[in-house]
Formats: C-alpha cells, sequence, structure tokens
C-alpha cells in the first residue's frame, strides 16, 4: 500500500472524531462535571485513558502543549470528575452531537459497514511505542454503528499522533517548533497556534532561532530548501508510521472506508461540527 492511503483515511476521519472537541455537546457534559473551561475539559477527556494522569505524562504524550498549560488544567481536573466519569460524560456528548450533526445519516447502513472497517483497521495495531493509542484501545467499544466509527476513528487518531511525535522528536523537532514550521508552511496562522498551544513570544523567538541555527529556516521565517525537505520527510514518515493498521484493509477495504465515511465527515463540516484550521490536530 501507499502511505498517502494513511493521510487520506486521516482527512477524512479527522473531522467525524473531533466533534468531541469542537461540537457544544461533548463540552456541555463535561461542564456540568464541574470541570473549568474548554481546555480543562480537553485535557481530562483526552488523557482519561491513561488514568488520573499528571501533566507530566500528558505534556509528552501531547507534546505539542506548553507545560504550563497543562499544568493549569491537570491535576485538578480530577479533583472535579475522576477519568471514568469524564469518559462518560464525553460520550455521552459526541452521541448527541452525531446524532444532532448526522441526522437520518446515524441510522444508514453504510455507517454500520464504515464501521466494521474503521474498527477492523483500528483492532489490528500494534500498540508498541503508542502510548496513546494503548490507552485507548483498553477503552471498550460503544454502541451503535456512529459511536463506533467515532471510536475507531479516534484510535486510529492516536496512532497517527504517537507515529507523528516519534517522528518529529527523532529529526530533533521539539513542540514549539513543530508549530514553528506549521506557521513556515503556511497551513495556520502564528496568532491562532500560540493562543491555543500556550507558547509566548519569547517561546516562539527561541524555536525559530533553533530552526535557523540548524538551517531549516531563512531570517525572514521561510523555507530553505534543505528545511522543506526536511519537513516534507518528516510528513512521509508520519504516514508510513500510520499505514500497518490500514494494511488489513488493503487498497480495496480502505477506499471503501473513504468513500462510505465521506458523506458522514461533509455533513459534520457544513454544519460546523469542526473547525477549518483543525487547532487539535494541525500537527498531525
Amino acid at each position: 500500500m501507499q502511505p498517502s492511503w494513511a493521510r487520506d483515511v486521516w482527512r477524512v476521519l479527522e473531522p467525524y472524531h473531533t466533534v468531541c472537541y469542537f461540537a457544544p455537546e461533548p463540552a456541555a457534559q463535561l461542564k456540568a462535571l464541574g470541570l473549568k473551561g474548554f481546555w480543562m475539559g480537553y485535557f481530562a477527556a483526552r488523557a482519561a485513558p491513561f488514568g488520573a494522569a499528571g501533566p507530566e505524562l500528558v505534556t509528552a504524550t501531547f507534546f505539542g502543549f506548553h507545560p504550563a498549560m497543562v499544568r493549569r488544567a491537570l491535576p485538578d481536573a480530577w479533583g472535579y470528575a475522576d477519568p471514568q466519569a469524564t469518559l462518560d460524560a464525553r460520550l455521552a456528548g459526541v452521541d448527541a452531537a452525531l446524532r444532532r450533526l448526522l441526522g437520518d445519516l446515524v441510522d444508514d447502513p453504510s455507517l454500520d459497514e464504515a464501521a466494521d472497517l474503521a474498527a477492523r483497521a483500528a483492532h489490528s495495531a500494534a500498540p508498541a511505542g503508542r502510548p496513546l493509542y494503548a490507552a485507548t484501545s483498553a477503552l471498550p467499544w460503544p454502541e451503535p454503528a456512529h459511536l463506533r466509527l467515532w471510536h475507531a476513528a479516534g484510535l486510529l487518531r492516536e496512532y497517527r499522533g504517537d507515529g507523528h511525535i516519534a517522528a518529529l522528536t527523532a529529526a530533533g523537532v521539539d513542540g514549539a517548533a513543530a508549530h514553528v514550521l506549521l506557521v513556515a508552511a503556511g497551513l495556520a496562522p502564528r496568532e491562532l497556534l500560540q493562543s491555543v498551544r500556550g507558547w509566548d513570544d519569547d517561546d516562539w523567538a527561541a524555536a525559530t532561532a533553533r530552526m535557523v541555527e540548524r538551517g531549516w529556516l531563512g531570517p525572514d521565517g521561510g523555507f530553505t530548501e534543505s528545511g522543506r525537505l526536511a519537513r516534507e520527510r518528516i510528513e512521509q514518515i508520519t504516514d508510513e508510521c500510520a499505514l500497518p493498521p490500514l494494511e488489513v484493509l488493503g487498497d480495496a477495504g480502505t477506499q471503501r472506508l473513504i468513500e462510505l465515511a465521506t458523506p458522514a465527515t461533509a455533513r459534520i463540516v457544513d454544519d460546523g461540527g469542526f473547525l477549518v484550521p483543525n487547532p487539535i490536530g494541525l500537527t498531525r
């Protein structure tokens, strides 16, 4: 299989899974538990498969956030709601959000087939070296099909993210520098990334200086040729690392998954259930 299949599947399934971050229903459920603000809910719900994780583990595995931003949410979140209650609240919110966003598609047989294919791929992945995927894979599978597809999409997303972090760290790129490179690539504005990742102007300047010293960026903050090639190689490795779960489906099964999931994703995007650019998955 071509590694590009992994990116194609990610592009289709990312909006489907991230309703848990961008739709109002999951946020309302987490707020009802007592979690304070969007980011406390985000860090708690995504980290809950680890148990009552502390900020060090979450900073390491989420990778792109300033440590102080994580510490503002954890471990305080667990004083308001334990991990299982957080997971239950998120799932209830996702169920409500997907039923609203998908409408009649929520009962369409195509969603059953898409969920079966995505779950088959997600089940086949090896957990070694994939901490977020491994922790999430221990959760029970939800039903019905629209939730099963959401869970499978999340597993494949975390599997890809774990591999992407490995590719970045192997290339000597830290969390702040990863976002500097995204801006240089024209994929998101600096103001957005700083606001959602917690890096201040001094952090940003220091990360930029590291990339300039390495020869990846020029004095104007734009890519040098070697920097452009290095970033392309990181993205290629990310796709290669994300491919193994899809190999069980083969080309035909992967194409079928994309075809089946695309109408549901289109409804989510059209109804505002997904932000563009996506500040959560931009480093994936």
